[in-house]
């Protein structure tokens, strides 16, 4: 007997308008308990409007979140258990990778006493050198490559211990070498750590290669959710056989020379 997937977030009729434009229109789905989500459209489509009002930093102009059966769709994004790793890293520039870190845990009221800064430093280590990150540890941001300052950035996630972690494209500014590699950096943590991973992107073959599940989007609608082997056998019109499909193909020719196909 088949065992039933646990329901991790629920969005139920998410409507977002912007000075009288949609900007989402009535989007609906559900996401399970340790499951990888790319949500895969072009820009402007609507993804990074859900991935906002997720983690709070939108609020909808009609519709529910629910998270773990909570509704959460007022929560401040500090009561969501969610992390967010940004397509810019957002580090801070003047801060060491070990100060980028740890920052978020140290500035609690909570952490201040010398004790609890100590062990949040030894969390922030371990963390920094389970993502390869060791002899880059005094370094600043500037001296970093962008596949280096994306690693801080999960890091930095990562030590909040979040049990949803939202991409916004977080590789789009990388070569085709270091995506490949962080790729299946973060595939290795997903399991590592079991969190449930939302993933925005733009990309087909990235969609495709990560995913349990792809929700595919086009002008402020979901148009469909499945597996990538669903995709393929059952694509819902046009639209999925053209954007997803074909660009797919497209992308796996280009990607040749990095992977084995």
């Amino acid at each position: 007997m088949c065992q039933q997937k646990r329901v991790k977030l629920r969005v139920e009729n998410l409507q977002k308008d912007f000075a009288g434009k949609c900007a989402l229109e009535n989007a609906s789905f559900e996401v399970y308990d340790g499951e990888f989500l790319s949500i895969l459209g072009p820009s402007g489509c609507g993804k990074t409007t859900i991935l906002r009002i997720l983690i709070g930093l939108l609020e909808p102009s009609s519709g529910r979140v629910y998270k773990d059966g909570r509704d959460i769709t007022r929560a401040i994004p500090s009561e969501r258990g969610m992390g967010i790793v940004f397509q810019n890293y957002a580090l801070f520039e003047n801060m060491t990778v070990l100060g980028n870190v740890e920052y978020a845990l140290k500035i609690r009221k909570e952490n201040r006493s010398r004790e609890a800064r100590a062990k949040i430093r030894e969390k922030a280590v371990a963390l920094i050198e389970r993502l390869g990150l060791k002899e880059h540890m005094r370094k600043r941001p500037g001296e970093l490559s962008g596949g280096q300052q994306q690693r801080v950035a999960i890091a930095r996630t990562l030590i909040m211990q979040p049990d949803i972690i939202l991409f916004d494209e977080p590789m789009s500014a990388l070569d085709v070498a270091t995506r490949l590699a962080l790729r299946t950096e973060i595939k290795r943590l997903q399991a590592e750590f079991g969190i449930t991973m939302i993933y925005i992107t733009h990309d087909q073959e990235e969609a495709f290669a990560m995913s349990d599940r792809i929700m595919v989007m086009k002008e402020a609608h979901i148009v469909q959710i499945g597996t990538p082997e669903e995709l393929i056998q059952n694509p819902a019109d046009e639209y999925v056989q053209t954007f997803v499909l074909d660009n797919l193909r497209l992308k796996l020719d280009s990607l040749s020379k990095y992977i084995d196909i």
